[in-house]
């Protein structure tokens, strides 16, 4: 095998790790997938032969390479029309993870839930969360990562975790109960049954919908059931060319897919807190839509 196949097949062996920390640092698949690429062009120019750990080398240059990525994006993400949402990507943890508690924490991990509460965070503060919560990573490991003293690393990691305990709010995981409110949700919502979206919604539900400012989407946080519901009742009508309806795992949770002419239209994804929509995520920026397009990459 030649030195560049070997490096090649050493990657490939990395790259769901890679593509896992760069997507939960960054929020959005193409910009994780760039990261992922240049990361790539590190390791074929790298001297090889002095990498004792080809995976903790990886993980380190994937890492500071989001940061940067990251550091670029947040000025940009101030600029943004509307709500700022992650980019929804397709999952497969109800077949690829079959013990139940990995497949929550893994699902828990990529949700869009704790991906909008992590953008509240430092870069910093971003990837020691990232490496220690989804990935139980050391903090010796991690101060390595970022070339920081491990107490300074634990102090980060403190405090990333308190300012994410504090706002995440308690949701139901069952992947099955969700699945049905989804499809009750769908019906009701296209069959434009107000009484039967009140009966799903929370008092407080809130949707928060992305449009980005190139497709129709609210500019502000429509909260409490009862005009969540008229938003949706006035928006259910609206036609689009050759639409087909989908659930699928999105993101860790089954999620409501429309496509258009077997395009990627809307992602509707539901959080549940005793059997209620405590929040409603309507994504239908085109550009965030292409993780939904194609297989589910590993995470």
């Amino acid at each position: 095998m030649g030195d560049d196949t070997a490096a090649a097949a050493v990657f490939e062996e990395h790259r769901p790790v890679l593509t896992g920390v760069a997507y939960r640092m960054l929020g959005r698949f193409a910009d994780a997938e760039d990261v992922v690429q240049e990361a790539w062009l590190r390791w074929a120019a790298a001297d090889r032969d002095a990498v004792r750990e080809p995976r903790g080398y990886l993980v380190t240059v994937t890492t500071r390479l989001a940061i940067d990525r990251l550091r670029q994006a947040q000025s940009r993400r101030e600029a943004y029309v509307g709500p700022w949402l992650p980019e929804p990507v397709a999952t497969d943890f109800a077949h690829t993870v079959p013990d139940t508690a990995d497949r929550v924490v893994l699902a828990e991990s990529v949700s869009l839930a704790v991906l909008v509460l992590l953008e509240s965070l430092s870069p910093l503060e971003r990837a020691v969360f990232v490496l220690r919560e989804a990935f139980d990573y050391p903090y010796a490991r991690i101060a390595a990562v970022l070339d920081r003293a491990e107490p300074a690393v634990r102090q980060l990691a403190g405090r990333a975790r308190r300012h994410v305990e504090e706002k995440r709010a308690r949701y139901d995981a069952d992947p099955a109960a969700t699945a049905e409110i989804t499809e009750r949700f769908l019906a009701a919502a296209l069959g434009g049954d107000m009484d039967g979206l009140l009966a799903l919604l929370a008092p407080d539900v809130r949707l928060v919908g992305d449009g980005g400012g190139v497709q129709k989407a609210p500019r502000r946080v429509i909260e409490t059931a009862a005009k969540v519901a008229r938003f949706l009742h006035a928006i259910a009508p609206t036609p689009v060319p050759d639409p087909a309806f989908t659930l699928r795992e999105v993101n860790g949770v089954p999620s409501l897919v429309l496509t258009s002419r077997g395009l990627p239209h809307t992602v509707v994804s539901l959080e549940l807190t005793d059997g209620l929509v405590t929040t409603v995520y309507v994504l239908t920026n085109p550009g965030k839509l292409t993780g939904v397009a194609s297989p589910a990459p590993a995470l």
